[in-house]
């Protein structure tokens, strides 16, 4: 499961819903790291249908390389970030003690005490469901380009002689609207339409999220993906780096992904139609796929599985 769903003895009506999740910076703007830190945390509880948070607590974890000087210009930044994208959840934030670590660490612990209706157990997905993706897929050679344009090294030459600079900068810019938009919508929707089961797409990528999904039913079935939404340009950077495998494969690392949601099909369409129009037209969310009976719960990316190019 993406959190911890505590029943809590002394009240029993009431569970206590915590996740804690930290990564490293993968751009060099730390307001926008701050930013991507906090959709981050939460998706998490999002992903549990959870949409109120009564504690969210920052942990911040300075590197020993940095000099004073990058610490309190870096610092600052990561938190301010934190904090605006915080507002937007609805919730105050406590700064815990920053450490020294070897590596820069942003994250946080978040909480929540709910009743059982406000909880969407990941557990109910039944035959014919339909499979709903939120956010694009591409994010970490999206990002990685950036910086290797930065770099002007050997992988960034590759890339420019097919793409130009304005292009890949387009590419991180829709990466970085994606990796910082929350899924507070997404998961505000799983309570309209009825969702039986809910996960975010992060480091294990799409398939590997939908397998861990499939492990969690009470009832044996596949989840079969057909369709891939990716950030527009990142499979022509794959391929000229020979690295589209693992994308096309749906095994690509993704970092603050999309919700992955099975909801009846009857109300698969409306689902997204509603999320386009509450995101201000602004994010898209797709149906990448069905849910049928299976003697395993398992996973599988159809051979012929249609690439979407997502250009928002």
């Amino acid at each position: 499961m993406d959190c911890a769903v505590i029943p809590l003895a002394r009240h029993k009506n009431y569970f206590l819903v915590q996740t804690v999740d930290f990564f490293y910076p993968l751009i060099n703007d730390p307001k926008i790291m701050g930013k991507i830190a906090l959709a981050n945390v939460v998706s998490d509880m999002y992903a549990v249908g959870v949409t109120t948070f009564d504690k969210l607590n920052m942990l911040v974890s300075v590197s020993t390389e940095f000099s004073e000087l990058e610490r309190d210009v870096i610092v600052p930044q990561i938190v301010e970030g934190f904090l605006e994208s915080a507002k937007e959840v609805g919730i105050r934030v406590h700064v815990q003690s920053v450490s020294y670590n070897p590596w820069c660490i942003i994250g946080g612990i978040a909480s929540s005490l709910c009743t059982e209706a406000e909880i969407i157990m990941p557990s109910n997905a039944v035959d014919g469901d339909a499979i709903i993706l939120t956010k694009p897929l591409g994010t970490q050679l999206a990002t990685n380009a950036y910086i290797w344009m930065e770099e002007k090294n050997e992988k960034y030459l590759k890339i420019s002689a097919r793409l130009s600079d304005n292009d890949i900068r387009k590419t991180f810019n829709n990466a970085v609207k994606s990796m910082t938009f929350l899924n507070k919508i997404a998961a505000q929707l799983m309570h309209k339409y009825k969702a039986h089961a809910a996960t975010d797409v992060t480091g294990f990528g799409l398939l590997g999220h939908a397998k861990n999904l499939a492990c969690f039913q009470k009832d044996k079935l596949s989840f079969v993906l057909n369709k891939l939404p990716i950030i527009a340009n990142v499979v022509t950077i794959g391929e000229i780096l020979g690295q589209d495998l693992k994308l096309k494969s749906g095994k690509a690392v993704e970092t603050s992904g999309g919700l992955l949601i099975c909801l009846s099909a009857d109300n698969a369409k409306a689902f997204c139609e509603e999320f386009f129009m509450l995101s201000n037209k602004e994010q898209q969310a797709w149906i990448v796929g069905s849910v049928k009976r299976a003697k395993e719960r398992d996973a599988c990316l159809q051979p012929n599985a249609e690439i979407l190019e997502v250009d928002q």
